[in-house]
């Protein structure tokens, strides 16, 4: 990258909206914890320091030494980092009479650079129990709230690097008027160039993968999602023939999907090879209930399939993985990484026995950039854009045991209801479907005769990043179609439901 900023994490929920704003600014940034040691070359345009759950009134409230960073680049400090910047540069930071939380109007009181084109008052978003009530020498107030005198500033001296903070939230969407700002402090103070565009991080990252693996071998396990996808369809750019792909059919993906995403890679001109697995999947899926126990044995079962396609092809040295941005900032995080709920959605990682370099194209990019660089790439927009779709798949939307004969119904009646909302244009309206098999039977009637058959339940969510989420307020009409199709389509099933739970404190998934 020929230029990047630098994002300091002091533990804030709003971080990765930060580094999404800077990006979507075609600006190149990576986010560490404020206490990780970095260099400062000539790359580095500028630092935000971001917002934390602490307070810097604490006893050993976080700090970095922010008089000696911008002493070398322009910095922007945002909520605790604007807190922070006063405290340790002379201010005073009281505890509030109460927590501002929510929107607030701001008032611009001085022109800046910062808010070039943003209007003289602006709506923003609060989220802080603390605020500025004296500024260190040299520093003056660009903006005010009714609420508090200090809402944003910036340090007034000629001979430093420009030096600002924001008692407010620009990185989210309440802020209506933040981004701008963001794209301010990187253009006009930072002298960021934006050239970070899709075109740009193809090319060189094919340049860096030619580099990194040179002639030798990379085999990789594609499951037929979007993060695998392209980071395969970048690796063979680099490679080609020279990737090895292994797809493997568990018994529990979409109806038809193993051949639909063959045929896709075909396109692709991907090498890789389909592997019929279901009836190993089946057999050992036999019995078990327990949702952790089913996700385990895929798990283990997939490892052990891909070792054994894998140990074919002579002289590997690499594996590619379709690792994103926010898992490296999980692993990484200023608190560690977060309670497990449950085992992941996705297949766990590859044994250390396999003794293979990695190799990670999709390292430093966030889904969304993963979407752009497929389109740039040119896979189908259908795959590219699709719901998400958990790593044991329809194992754990069948609640209970597995058997063949359950996968094929709920494969049915899924396809019945996710071929409905494309067709209705909904599809795009939700952030994920599915439809869910339940354990239990209920009476129904079809003509003349009495049936005694299966219930499944209908799920679809509005979300951003699955956090959080809502269920989707799908028109009756539409579910009611549905529901017939279903129920005179798929023998085995006479009743659907529809789920109308939020996560949380339900989970988007049933198990």
């Amino acid at each position: 990258m020929t230029e990047k900023i630098l994002i300091l994490d002091f533990g804030s929920q709003f971080t990765q909206l930060i580094a999404r704003s800077v990006r979507e600014a075609n600006v190149y940034c990576e986010i560490i914890p404020y206490n990780k040691t970095f260099i400062i070359d000539a790359t580095l345009k500028g630092i935000i320091l971001s917002g934390s759950p602490f307070s810097v009134n604490e006893e050993d409230f976080p700090k970095v030494d922010v008089e000696k960073l911008a002493a070398q680049v322009p910095v922007l400090g945002v909520c605790y980092g604007a807190q922070l910047t006063a405290k340790l540069l002379g201010g005073q930071v009281d505890k509030s009479n109460k927590r501002e939380y929510g929107r607030a109007i701001l008032s611009i009181a001085k022109d800046d650079v910062l808010f070039s084109n943003v209007s003289s008052t602006t709506q923003v978003w609060m989220s802080h129990s603390d605020s500025i009530s004296k500024l260190p020498e040299g520093f003056e107030v660009l903006a005010t709230t009714d609420s508090i005198p200090v809402a944003a500033f910036k340090r007034c001296n000629g001979n430093e690097f420009p030096l600002y903070g924001l008692q407010f939230h620009p990185e989210v969407h309440h802020s209506t008027e933040g981004k701008k700002m963001i794209s301010n402090f990187l253009v006009q103070i930072c002298g960021c160039k934006q050239e970070f565009t899709p075109a740009s991080f193809i090319q060189e990252t094919v340049d860096k993968l030619k580099a990194q693996i040179g002639n030798a071998k990379v085999i990789m396990a594609l499951s037929g999602g979007v993060d695998s996808t392209v980071a395969a369809t970048l690796i063979s750019r680099a490679v080609g023939k020279n990737l090895f792909g292994i797809f493997v059919d568990n018994g529990v993906l979409r109806k038809g999907e193993f051949q639909q995403v063959l045929d896709i890679y075909k396109q692709l001109d991907l090498n890789v090879t389909g592997i019929d697995a279901k009836k190993i999947f089946y057999d050992a899926l036999e019995g078990h209930s327990d949702p952790e126990t089913k996700r385990k044995i895929i798990g283990g079962l997939f490892i052990d399939v891909f070792q054994q396609e894998a140990a074919k092809i002579q002289d590997a040295s690499f594996l590619g993985q379709g690792t994103i941005y926010p898992d490296v900032i999980e692993s990484v995080s200023v608190h560690g990484p977060s309670a497990t709920i449950k085992s992941h959605h996705n297949v766990g990682g590859l044994p250390e026995t396999m003794k293979l370099g990695l190799v990670e194209p999709l390292r430093f990019l966030f889904k969304d950039e993963v979407r752009r660089v497929g389109l740039a790439l040119g896979i189908p927009h259908d795959l590219l854009f699709r719901h998400p779709f958990p790593g044991p798949g329809l194992a754990i939307r069948i609640l209970g045991e597995v058997t063949e004969e359950k996968v094929t119904l709920l494969q049915n009646a899924d396809h019945i209801y996710t071929t409905a909302l494309k067709e209705t244009g909904l599809y795009d309206k939700v952030w994920q479907a599915g439809t869910i098999l339940l354990p239990v039977k209920s009476v129904g009637v079809m003509g003349d005769e009495r049936t005694y058959e299966f219930t499944v339940a209908l799920r679809a969510v509005t979300s951003v990043d699955g956090m959080t989420a809502d269920w989707a307020h799908l028109p009756y009409e539409f579910l009611a179609d549905v529901s017939n199709n279903i129920i005179n389509q798929v023998r085995g099933i006479n009743r659907v439901v529809y789920d109308i739970s939020s996560k949380p404190p339900a989970t988007i998934e049933w198990e």
